[in-house]
């Protein structure tokens, strides 16, 4: 097998076309690939399972920061990534290389035939492929869309199950309600096996506690088995287990607060592991997960800013994302937004909660990117919700016409991971 690293990029290619990015799910295509390269998945260290809507990426990567500061080899599969396709995949804490990706991919592929299977369902395989044929202490697994039916969802019985906030997103994929969608989400709910939520809307409680009743699995529920707040320069996390103190999580945005609490949560439910305070407060000062509320230090974007200005780059792309970011505007005292979406979504439901804080909006396709958004579409949705939103060419174009004028001296480009990647790509 050649070891260029351009190979894990052709064989990524070309599954692309074969297998569009068309979204079925479903359980069955995984499992017979499975069951055909020996059931690897049933050969995995301890695995952590986290569902949600919002957050779960963040969740992991706290978890990960404190398992290894622990000493720990940890596994973890994510999506999307924003500019490699290898960040999706690490093993023992270092992010898959190109030869090992394209040999389990080319692997799958011949073993797959010409069976349907979708882009993510194949890559997944790869993932847990890898996972089993290195030795690690746990693997941490995000699932890709819903839960009950995410390619994902073939772990018999993971060490733990976690839900992050849930909320509207994926309707056409998951459901009209909120309800129907927390009934995806719970379904990576297993019989005996402990779940830790984060605080929820009183509906979805309703739907991840029943789930939980039927499979007797114990919950550990944010706001009465544990909390977490800040105090003075760091944090205080409460639980049946006591008081840890910690330092301030080390990713920006208030809201990190509780998924950083979720991950200690989940950490001190890990059966058979120990986590000293110590281990939770190194991973808290080095987590790293970027583009979630991330500042850009170099690169086009920032080094062409005025002096004295700030830019920053975000991948939330739904209502509840908005919401949470025009929580962060409001303790700025405001901001600009360069703002690109894919169709799946809803720009003026994601615009809403963010007018009110915004000052310019300056609206972008994504590049490279055939489902997304015109900027004028963009710019109709804003203008519509009485924002000052005009369409540009591109965010460097964006970042110039903002720049050009008074307010706040802070741009937020948001909207979409791929969006967010893209940036990421030509300025970190």
């Amino acid at each position: 097998m050649s070891t260029n690293p351009a190979t894990s990029t052709a064989v990524l290619d070309r599954l692309t076309r074969l297998h569009p990015k068309v979204i079925d799910l479903s359980l069955g295509r995984v499992e017979r690939l499975l069951d055909r390269l020996g059931r690897p998945h049933q050969r995995l260290a301890p695995v952590v399972h986290v569902s949600g809507t919002n957050g779960k990426g963040s969740t992991i990567a706290f978890l990960r920061a404190m398992l290894e500061a622990a000493g720990l080899k940890v596994h973890v599969h994510t999506s999307p990534h924003l500019v490699r396709f290898n960040e999706r995949i690490r093993l023992a804490g270092k992010v898959i290389p190109d030869s090992d990706l394209a040999a389990l991919l080319e692997e799958c592929e011949d073993v797959n035939g010409s069976e349907p299977i979708t882009f993510f369902e194949i890559t997944t395989v790869a993932a847990l492929l890898a996972f089993a044929r290195h030795p690690a202490d746990i693997v941490l697994l995000e699932t890709g869309l819903g839960g009950r039916l995410d390619a994902t969802n073939v772990i018999g019985r993971p060490l733990l199950t976690v839900i992050t906030p849930v909320s509207m997103d994926h309707q056409q994929f998951l459901g009209d309600t909120i309800e129907q969608i927390a009934g995806e989400k719970a379904g990576i709910l297993k019989p005996g096996v402990g779940c830790v939520t984060a605080s929820q809307d009183p509906a979805v409680e309703r739907v991840v506690e029943a789930r939980a009743r039927a499979l007797d699995a114990a919950i550990f529920r944010e706001g009465r088995d544990w909390s977490i707040q800040g105090k003075g320069g760091g944090v205080i996390f409460l639980s049946g287990d006591g008081e840890r103190r910690l330092p301030r999580p080390g990713l920006a945005g208030a809201y990190q607060v509780r998924n950083a609490g979720l991950a200690v949560a989940a950490a001190e439910r890990l059966a058979g592991f120990s986590l000293p305070t110590t281990a939770m407060a190194e991973g808290f000062r080095t987590v790293h997960w970027p583009g979630r509320l991330q500042r850009l230090k170099k690169g086009p974007l920032a080094e062409g800013a005025p002096p004295g200005w700030e830019v920053w780059v975000d991948g939330g792309h739904n209502p509840a994302a908005a919401g949470i970011l025009a929580d962060q505007a409001r303790r700025w005292r405001g901001m600009h937004l360069i703002l690109g979406m894919l169709k799946s979504k809803d720009p003026a439901a994601f615009l809403e909660p963010l007018a009110r804080v915004t000052g310019r909006l300056r609206c972008v396709a994504i590049p490279d990117e055939r489902n997304c958004y015109s900027a004028g579409e963009l710019a109709r949705v804003g203008r519509s919700l009485g924002m000052d939103a005009k369409a540009s060419r591109g965010v460097e174009a964006a970042a110039a016409e903002i720049t050009a004028g008074g307010g706040p001296k802070r741009v937020l480009i948001a909207g979409s991971l791929y969006l967010a990647g893209a940036v990421l790509a030509d300025n970190a």
